[in-house]
């Protein structure tokens, strides 16, 4: 195990709380019909009536993240200009009053912790022996529909946490403890991290995930019992001139992407570029890809041309380590798998579609732990919004294309 798998998880000075259930950090509100739907203050008063969320600010703020202890420790969205700003998350109106789905409670959300593996022979989604086919897909409740822990929080913060167990395809319990840590950055904190310049005439919000699992049982996770991975799918909204943009490496002996897993990917919605792929995110059309740890880097993003809304994902990829297989498919290698996904949402073959939504994902390697042991993910989320020159800026900076190429590549 590598020691930089086991990096220190809270930062800071942390204030503690004796109860556990989650506080609503109080803020002026307009009534629902003030906020336009698609405004972060829309979807704040649309998730109270839920739950008493979290809204963290930055100091001047208009940087918000709305955050869920109730909904699985859940990002629901952000925004760079205050109540009446764009809501950049992804949030499932319909689903908080829908009868319950035995597969999945899709909530939506802009940064939520699953567990992987997927598919493949230790998988945590289907219970031994059972063919891996959609009926029998189960998401497990401590990632679907349990409420988390709040154990610390403040007006940048909030930590939670979650002790589960886990009993995967192989029939290898595994106990853990979850742990996530939101923390909203200032500019000074994205500039610092990403790196760009954060100018006069842009809007932004940005946060970290800090991710952890723990091993609390008496067994260590193995090749042999199977080991699971953390996983962080943010879900955002699509428009017709969306484009996911992934840069990767250019050297390596694998091929760039794996493009079937629903089939293959048509070739009028994604590019290959000499160093970054491009793929079609309007919603339109299902399709998901990913690229191995040899060939990812640890960054991608998207642009929105019609909202004007440049995103980015940050995250940890280490080339060494072991990536987990998530195919539905017992007799594939389990442990040669992705380091990054990116989804496109679109009708099914009965014409129903979820969202529409697109996501883009980030796994950590496979948690081998001892008894005790502690595996961490870092993933951060920004938008920028604004001046077209000042995105087309950090665009090429951060992401290796500039917008104009963007746009173009699916005219």
């Amino acid at each position: 195990m590598r020691s930089n798998y086991f990096l220190p998880f809270f930062m800071g000075s942390i204030f503690w709380f004796s109860s556990c259930q989650p506080k609503e950090i109080k803020q002026t509100e307009k009534t629902p019909a003030a906020y336009q739907p698609g405004s972060f203050g829309y979807d704040l008063n649309f998730l109270q009536n839920h739950d008493r969320v979290l809204v963290l600010k930055n100091e001047s703020g208009q940087a918000q993240v709305l955050v869920s202890a109730k909904y699985q420790g859940k990002v629901f969205t952000s925004t760079a200009n205050g109540l009446n700003g764009k809501s950049f998350g992804w949030i499932n109106y319909k689903a908080f009053t829908a009868p319950k789905d035995p597969h999945m409670s899709a909530y939506g959300g802009e940064n939520r912790l699953w567990l992987g593996p997927e598919g493949n022979k230790f998988s945590l989604y289907f219970k031994p022996g059972v063919p891996m086919e959609f009926a029998n897909w189960v998401t497990p409740p401590a990632i679907d529909t349990e409420s988390w822990n709040i154990i610390s929080q403040n007006k940048r913060s909030a930590s939670m946490q979650k002790e589960a167990t886990f009993l995967n395809y192989a029939g290898t319990e595994l106990k853990t403890r979850l742990t996530r840590r939101i923390q909203i950055l200032e500019n000074a904190d994205i500039e610092e991290m990403l790196p760009v310049k954060v100018t006069g005439n842009l809007q932004t919000v940005g946060f970290t995930s800090n991710n952890a699992i723990t091993n609390t049982g008496e067994q260590a996770w193995t090749k042999i019992t199977g080991a699971p991975c953390l996983w962080l799918l943010d879900m955002f909204n699509p428009s017709p001139q969306t484009t996911i943009i992934i840069p990767h490496e250019t050297k390596g002996t694998t091929k760039i992407a794996t493009t079937d897993y629903f089939g293959e990917i048509p070739a009028d919605r994604i590019k290959f570029k000499k160093d970054v792929l491009l793929f079609k995110a309007d919603g339109k059309t299902r399709g998901k890809l990913g690229l191995g740890p040899e060939r990812a880097k640890p960054i991608a993003g998207s642009y929105d041309a019609q909202n004007n809304v440049l995103t980015i994902i940050q995250f940890e990829v280490i080339k060494t380590a072991t990536y987990l297989n998530q195919a539905w498919n017992t007799q594939q290698n389990p442990f040669h798998g992705d380091a990054v996904n990116a989804y496109n949402d679109g009708p099914l073959t009965d014409g129903s579609q979820m969202g529409p939504f697109y996501e883009l994902e980030s796994v950590s390697p496979a948690a081998f732990l001892s008894p005790g042991q502690t595996l961490h993910h870092q993933h951060s989320v920004f938008h920028f919004t604004g001046d077209t020159t000042a995105l087309n800026q950090i665009a090429e900076e951060l992401l290796g294309i500039s917008l104009e190429q963007t746009q173009a590549a699916f005219k």
